[in-house]
């Protein structure tokens, strides 16, 4: 790609700093250095440099940097200025790029141009981001693969088997008359069963990913006085919730951060589910279950000295059936102890106001979210899940195809559409919409 503008952004945050930077790339990067800095630098040397306006006045003294292209960050040339960071500075300098005929970049442009430059692909590319805005040392670890290109290592292992299959799809259509080793039909199903398995690995990872890098939410429901605020509390190790004995304390939506051993969660505490002719009541359970419907997790609180009741399974037999569930049977200090056991995993006894049982339900938490905390996954986003989901029901249709002899034609369509999902992660296959939508999250200057 040719770009026949060059652009130029402040690169650094506003505000007052030690040091300020400001980024230009483009055609014209040699001119905007003779006319800044009276030469070219070096390339990948720092030069100490006076920097002046059109008018010969030095506005600072600081480093200069210049690469060529196509070997930078953009692919094209570019210059970066160093210098103190004063705003007045920065703004002084980034008039005299201007008047050289330089634009201001739009968010993101730097980190596009490496993108349409073949110089970063679309999952590195959007890590870049992922990398800034990391909340975690868990998440930026997970972005700084992705950068690296761990993430789109793993799409490209995936392509190579589904291309496998759609060869021999195809050439069993070319060459059916003749007498060609092809792989027979059970060997098919079974490459295709493989490449199933594995794209479910890949989501399972990326859905860790786009956790890491969104947070999970995870919303607290249950009766009235079942302890949710209190649990709220406990595990956030704060008093932000307000408990009383008093049924209905809690009248709308209250979100508090945790991070659990590195992965954010979103912890939500919902108004109690029953039945209400109170509007206000009534509208804090409304947006309760929005919310539960939203949810990545939900913790079924129920009080244990009362024990499950029917207004309980009422409330389980509502929650969405593609959010997991942990039932948390609160108020375990109150019972014996022999009855504060289970087997199963996502039933745990705890205590709200004690903290027993709250390591215990961390742990449970984690393996819900398939959180291991290893550094081998990448950071995802939705997008990618989307892509990845669409890819696996493709490949489903296949192996259905093949395995029921409906046609190797219709097989090897579903076996295209899949590898055009996969090429959306990447970026092979993509649109300006959604190149917008990507890079308009950036910071200027990256």
């Amino acid at each position: 790609m040719i770009n026949r503008d060059t652009i130029v952004a402040i690169a650094t945050p506003p505000g007052r700093g030690g040091v300020g930077i400001i980024r230009v790339s483009g055609p014209h990067v040699g001119h905007v250095a003779i006319t800044v800095l009276g030469k070219l630098p070096t390339p990948r040397m720092a030069l100490l440099s006076h920097f002046w306006d059109l008018q010969g006045e030095t506005i600072d003294i600081g480093l200069s940097l210049f690469f060529p292209g196509p070997n930078s960050y953009t692919g094209e040339d570019v210059l970066e200025f160093q210098t103190h960071g004063s705003p007045i500075i920065l703004d002084q300098l980034l008039k005299s790029v201007l008047d050289c005929g330089c634009r201001l970049a739009r968010p993101g442009e730097f980190t596009e141009r490496a993108f349409l430059n073949s110089r970063l692909d679309l999952t590195q590319a959007e890590a870049v981001a992922d990398l800034i805005d990391a909340g975690s040392v868990a998440a930026a670890k997970s972005a700084l693969r992705s950068l690296t290109g761990a993430f789109a290592e793993r799409i490209e292992q995936l392509l190579e088997q589904l291309i496998g299959i759609r060869t021999h799809l195809e050439a069993s259509m070319d060459f059916a008359d003749e007498a060609l080793e092809l792989s027979s039909q059970a060997q098919l199903i079974r490459q295709f069963a493989t490449l199933r398995e594995h794209i479910d690995l890949t989501v399972q990872r990326a859905q860790q990913g786009v956790q890491l890098k969104e947070g999970a939410r995870l919303v607290i429901a249950g009766q009235p006085n079942a302890g949710k605020s209190s649990l709220l509390n406990c595990l956030t190790d704060s008093q932000t919730a307000i408990v009383t004995d008093v049924a209905g304390t809690t009248r709308d939506i209250l979100s508090q951060p945790l991070s659990l051993d590195g992965l954010p969660l979103h912890l939500i505490d919902t108004a109690g589910l029953r039945e209400s002719t109170d509007p206000v009541e009534s509208e804090g359970i409304r947006r309760a279950w929005q919310a539960i419907a939203q949810a990545d997790a939900v913790l079924l609180v129920i009080d244990l000295t009362k024990g499950e009741q029917s207004e309980d399974q009422k409330i389980r037999s509502r929650l969405p059936t593609d959010v997991p569930v942990i039932t948390v049977m609160n108020k375990c200090d109150q019972i014996s102890p022999q009855k504060n056991t289970s087997t199963d995993p996502y039933l745990v006894y705890v205590s709200a106001l004690t903290g027993e049982g709250i390591d215990t339900l961390r742990t449970r938490l984690k393996d819900l979210l398939h959180y291991s905390g290893e550094d081998a996954v990448f950071i995802a986003r939705r997008r990618h899940l989307d892509a990845l989901k669409r890819a696996a029901h493709h490949v489903e249709k296949a192996q259905q195809l093949t395995q029921d002899n409906a046609g190797l034609e219709l097989a090897a369509e579903e076996c295209r559409q899949a590898q055009l999902a996969f090429d959306e992660i990447t970026g092979r296959f993509t649109t300006e919409d959604l190149l917008g939508r990507i890079f308009s999250d950036f910071c200027i200057g990256k």
